[in-house]
């Protein structure tokens, strides 16, 4: 499922972008869940995932840009696209890593157009990236952000960089073999990130969010040479 947030305070504008989502995505084949914000107060209270998130600059209180300084400030990861009324407003975008700006009044091709890079896009970075299911959930989370997993009661851990920790049923065999190469299985209950490693000493994986993992003594040797071959490919 893909969650897409649209945040503008003109109601017929947001009606409008949301008609043309949900259009461009039944087309594609893809379950999406739509939510609307009327100002930037109103979205930064909102503590749900967003994939894609169409924004208005220019809105009263709080403007875009502002608003999306403060998203990504917190830890927000998803496809930004701004909507607005001035070409000149959207040299200050780059600053928030804006993937696209529309501008009002959204034609549907221009809208098409923006919607069909993005989705490749977001078809590309699925490959880097790991679908976790929970229940009739469905997230996806990139791998980078991913430190280490483990496993407690056939239970998966999830620990994220964001100190965000996401459990779901999994067997940890299947998990290894859907995370890229740069995870290493270094005891029967963990696989750690290569690019979150900072250290090693006395069997023990010190990541880089300040937490210790276990290193078994039967994998330590293994470890040591996947860690310098991994720094010789960095």
């Amino acid at each position: 499922m893909i969650r897409i947030a649209i945040c503008d305070d003109e109601k017929h504008m947001s009606d409008h972008i949301r008609a043309m989502a949900s259009d461009f995505f039944r087309k594609k084949n893809r379950e999406i869940q739509l939510r609307t914000f009327s100002s930037g107060e109103e979205l930064l209270s909102y503590d749900g995932q967003i994939d894609i998130l169409f924004l208005d600059i220019q809105m009263k209180g709080m403007d875009g840009i502002e608003t999306a300084r403060k998203l990504r400030d917190s830890k927000f990861r998803g496809f930004l696209i701004f909507i607005t009324v001035l070409k000149e407003m959207v040299f200050q975008s780059f600053e928030v890593q804006a993937y696209d700006y529309l501008v009002k009044p959204v034609e549907e091709k221009q809208f098409e157009k923006t919607m069909e890079r993005l989705y490749t896009s977001m078809q590309n970075a699925s490959e880097d990236s790991l679908l976790v299911q929970k229940g009739y959930e469905g997230r996806i989370i990139r791998e980078e952000e991913i430190v280490f997993c483990e496993i407690i009661d056939r239970k998966i851990y999830l620990n994220l960089a964001s100190g965000e920790v996401v459990d779901y049923y999994e067997r940890i065999e299947n998990l290894e073999t859907k995370l890229g190469s740069h995870f290493f299985r270094c005891h029967r209950s963990y696989l750690i990130n290569l690019k979150h490693l900072k250290g090693y000493k006395n069997g023990t994986a010190c990541m880089d969010n300040g937490k210790e993992v276990p290193v078994s003594r039967l994998r330590s040797k293994e470890f040591s040479s996947v860690v310098l071959q991994y720094m010789k490919n960095m």
